[in-house]
């Protein structure tokens, strides 16, 4: 069943176009792909990210509902037949705005996740969902189609498919339900188990503060 990608901010959608449209933001970002290309690029299948608040993983949290925060949008920029970059914004005091192009593996692993869920045979909202601590994306499949994107918590039912690159031990593009899943990620943050500080990069993909 097609997902129901719910619609971008308008100022969001105006501020990538026009990002793409001058070559100087273009020719500026490390996106060798965008420069590189001839001929239109589109921005499609934008999807609201949301950051899992580090507050649900701290011991006073126990038993609590997930929360999170909606920290942008993203859009797929397509080149020809092939998404080749992603572009994110940023909600300022003045509105929605451009923040930056990425390229990197977040691309078409998002593309491939979509296009996977898709077969599942059940409609969902899609959404992107961080959790910065564990250097991790997920695709999250919400039930509530016609809810709000920039807001709600993931239900027990929701389904979050983990991009790759995915943390040890978590098997990425597979659908996990939110309370199964859950748990897992709450182990993993508990002072004892949490990654080194001294762990990989953050990609583009969790560069949104997690304050």
């Amino acid at each position: 069943m097609p997902l129901h990608v719910p619609p971008a901010p308008a100022p969001a959608l105006r501020s990538v176009l026009a990002a793409l449209g001058s070559p100087t933001a273009v020719r500026e970002v490390l996106t060798p792909a965008l420069r590189a290309l001839q001929g239109p690029l589109t921005a499609e299948l934008p999807l609201p990210v949301h950051v899992l608040d580090r507050l649900q993983f701290l011991p006073s949290a126990a038993g609590r509902p997930p929360r999170t925060r909606l920290t942008g949008w993203r859009f797929l920029i397509r080149g020809g037949d092939r998404f080749v970059a992603a572009a994110d914004t940023r909600l300022t005091a003045d509105g929605w705005v451009f923040s930056h192009f990425f390229e990197g593996p977040y691309v078409a692993a998002t593309e491939r996740a979509l296009r996977q869920a898709e077969s599942l045979g059940k409609n969902y909202q899609p959404r992107l969902l961080s959790v910065p601590e564990l250097y991790m994306l997920t695709l999250w499949l919400h039930e509530g189609v016609g809810a709000d994107p920039s807001a709600g918590l993931p239900a027990a039912a929701d389904l979050l498919v983990p991009l790759a690159p995915a943390p040890p031990g978590i098997a990425a593009y597979r659908p996990h339900p939110v309370s199964e899943l859950l748990p897992v990620l709450t182990h993993r943050l508990t002072p004892q188990n949490r990654p080194s500080p001294q762990g990989p990069p953050v990609p583009p993909s969790m560069a949104a503060p997690a304050a």
